[in-house]
């Protein structure tokens, strides 16, 4: 049994079947890659995993218990982080706000910004929040204030805006949409230091194949709704319709 399992899965809009018979198995302790062009279906099925939409038929399991029904906070509390596209940070404030946030709402089971006034007499959230920025690399810039960051230290704080809240699955949408190839090449060495580090299942979706072929253990393609294959990394760089489909003969 996989820490998440997911059996015929399917969602309609209207006359669009955006998903079809959807199944998927996530071994605990896994990089796990979704792609598939645009269109397939991907963001649908990421928002059916953590309660934005409600599939029409089918089960999702995290650790054995079902999520369908519940808010995406409730997911979140149960161990389900989400990395979004466009990194979900507070602007205004420093990187250590940043992080106290959702230490707090880990500990407190909701977000507020109030318990940063009293962070002083929590030792432990000081510790958890110190920890977390020595891990990502930015202890240097507890100070600084988000939006001045580039996009790619702005990955990495709402990186570690998940980890402090300990998570058992990480889920990531298109983690380096946006950056120039540094930047790319800094989110896979972080990636690969927090599987190293900490045994935290990661489900990726991405387009860019240097990051999915960089980081994955299994991927699965998705095509108009379905997932039509579902194998390690070498064997989905020749596969015919995959390298037809998805990847491009140029890049594999």
């Amino acid at each position: 049994m996989g820490i998440l399992e997911v059996q015929n899965v399917n969602k309609r809009f209207g006359g669009l079947q955006a998903l079809s018979n959807v199944n998927l198995d996530v071994q605990e302790g896994s990089i796990h890659a979704i792609i598939g062009p645009n269109g397939a279906g991907k963001s649908t099925f990421l928002n059916c995993l953590i309660g934005k939409l409600k599939p029409d038929t089918g089960t999702v399991l995290f650790n054995g218990q079902s999520v369908l029904g519940k808010k995406p906070h409730q997911i979140n509390q149960l161990g389900v982080s989400r990395v979004f596209q466009t990194p979900e940070i507070f602007s205004s404030l420093s990187v250590w706000e940043n992080v106290l946030i959702p230490c707090f709402a880990h500990r407190d089971g909701a977000f507020t910004l109030n318990p940063l006034k009293s962070v002083a007499k929590d030792a432990d959230i000081r510790a958890k929040a110190e920890e977390i920025l020595a891990d990502v690399g930015m202890s240097d810039k507890r100070n600084m204030i988000a939006a001045s960051m580039s996009r790619g230290d702005k990955r990495r704080l709402e990186m570690a805006m998940c980890l402090v809240q300990e998570p058992k699955l990480l889920l990531l949408d298109e983690p380096t949409a946006g950056m120039a190839r540094a930047d790319t090449n800094n989110t896979i060495a972080l990636l690969r230091e927090i599987s190293e580090k900490r045994k935290i299942t990661k489900v990726i979706i991405e387009h860019d194949m240097h990051v999915v072929f960089s980081l994955a253990s299994r991927i699965s393609v998705l095509a108009q709704g379905a997932i039509i294959v579902e194998d390690t990394p070498e064997n989905i760089k020749g596969h015919p319709k995959v390298r037809e489909a998805y990847l491009g003969e140029a890049q594999v």
